[in-house]
């Protein structure tokens, strides 16, 4: 048998050699001056043959070993004299923990079982109670050429495309408008749709509010926010905040599940950065036990999330008083807790105040970077909420989410231009117009 020491030894292959060091902690040139290649080499019949795949295992399993103590490292995540230690449960005290968010999995899933249920036996009956009902929509006749482009090129042809596709099809130029208004209204989601979701998430942000303020206002930090640093890492889970962070991460995670099935509005990239940057944030505060401050963070956006649902369903009942009374509650409460208390209180708590207690940390810098991307939004979305609050000026009597598409009726390309108006009325309404849509929602 072939061994190592009855031939003529050659020089360890570079890559071997870096990967040897890498998984030993040991620098290339001290393992470079011995007399003797790596164990990986001495282990082969032949050191000039490659290694086995066995070995290469060994060398990978080593190096994302290693890689995983780098990501996971005490100085990464925590300030200075902190580290996981200071989150293992002990004497009776119990500690937030990764594994703990797999429970999210099966309550989403809950979610999304109990949300059909809800919308046909809670939203439909509701629905038909305040008087939410569908227009009838006149289905297009099958066109090839008209729904090829409609499909793959555009769903609002121009003048000149109108006039060559009349050409293709042999109708007239008034014809081809109309099929694709028709087609355009076939695709947007009808009232009672808009009407089962906005019911489902009134429902969760009700409650989700009014549960996150009993679980919060005995706690001596929802009065006095720089306690949230008080002991930290060393502050212990408390049974209430475990279930609250399960529920909130719960129903977001069931959002980007349903987000396919869901009404797309003109935010939609938005909303999906929200959804993300939301479910990040609640999960990295849960890991480091940043909890305190994730409380605060998800009461203050529910607080006006559940106002602005109820102003749809009233909006899509055809109850314009009462809705436009609710948008009013919802800007003003949107902009007291997302606009001033959002950044000048909570922020300035986890991103100027930690400051003078630590040395910035690397998860310091993530935590707060996902902070700021949701106030960007906030931003983003107060725009939509003053040129909605504008219509309510002298001679403006609807309000209209600046996201939603309007149905088009068979007079709007016969009267361009022409402005019909209806008198508010606290009551049914034959064609009304989405007002508010989807959620700017938590830790928005």
């Amino acid at each position: 048998m072939a061994t190592v020491a009855k031939q003529p030894l050659k020089p360890t292959p570079p890559f071997l050699l870096k990967a040897f060091c890498i998984g030993n902690s040991k620098p290339e040139a001290e393992v470079a001056a011995t007399a003797e290649p790596p164990y990986i080499l001495r282990l082969l019949p032949d050191s000039r043959e490659e290694p086995r795949g066995v070995d290469l295992c060994l060398v990978i399993d080593r190096m994302l070993s290693r890689l995983s103590e780098q990501i996971w490292a005490d100085w990464i995540w925590f300030p200075k004299g902190h580290g996981w230690n200071d989150l293992k449960d002990h004497d009776g005290k119990v500690f937030p923990k990764l594994p703990d968010l797999w429970a999210t999995i099966p309550i989403a899933i809950c979610f999304l079982v109990i949300r059909p249920i809800f919308e046909r036996t809670v939203a439909l009956p509701l629905a038909s109670l305040l008087g939410v009902r569908d227009k009838p929509r006149l289905c297009v006749r099958p066109n090839p050429v008209l729904e090829s482009y409609f499909c793959s090129t555009s769903k609002f042809p121009t003048q000149s495309s109108f006039e060559s596709l009349s050409k293709q099809t042999g109708c007239s130029v008034r014809q081809v408008q109309r099929w694709f208004r028709r087609r355009r209204n076939q695709d947007r989601p009808s009232k009672v749709k808009k009407f089962r979701e906005a019911s489902w998430r009134f429902t969760f942000y009700f409650l989700a509010f009014f549960v996150g303020l009993g679980v919060l206002v005995d706690k001596p930090w929802f009065f006095d926010m720089q306690q949230v640093w008080e002991d930290f890492p060393k502050m212990p889970l408390l049974p209430s905040q475990y279930w609250y962070y399960m529920i909130e991460l719960g129903f977001y995670v069931s959002l980007v599940f349903s987000v396919a099935s869901d009404i797309k509005r003109k935010d939609f990239k938005e909303q999906i950065i929200h959804h993300v940057a939301t479910i990040a944030l609640i999960s990295f505060s849960w890991l480091v036990n940043y909890i305190r401050a994730g409380t605060l963070v998800m009461l203050v956006h529910d607080a006006s999330d559940y106002l602005m649902e109820s102003a749809k369903m009233f909006n899509y009942a055809g109850w314009r008083r009462t809705c436009n009374f609710i948008f009013i509650m919802f800007a003003v409460v949107f902009i007291i807790t997302r606009l001033i208390i959002f950044p000048f209180w909570i922020i300035h708590t986890t991103l100027v105040y930690p400051l003078s207690l630590y040395s910035p940390f690397l998860g310091f810098y993530f935590f707060n970077g996902l902070m700021l991307v949701l106030q960007a939004l906030h931003f983003f979305w107060a725009v939509l909420i003053l040129r909605m609050a504008v219509k309510f000026l002298p001679g403006n009597d609807i309000v209209e989410d600046e996201r939603s598409d309007k149905e088009e009726t068979e007079s709007d390309d016969e009267v361009d231009g022409h402005e019909r108006k209806e008198k508010p009325k606290n009551g049914h309404v034959q064609n009304g117009h989405t007002v508010l849509n989807n959620n700017h929602s938590k830790m928005d």
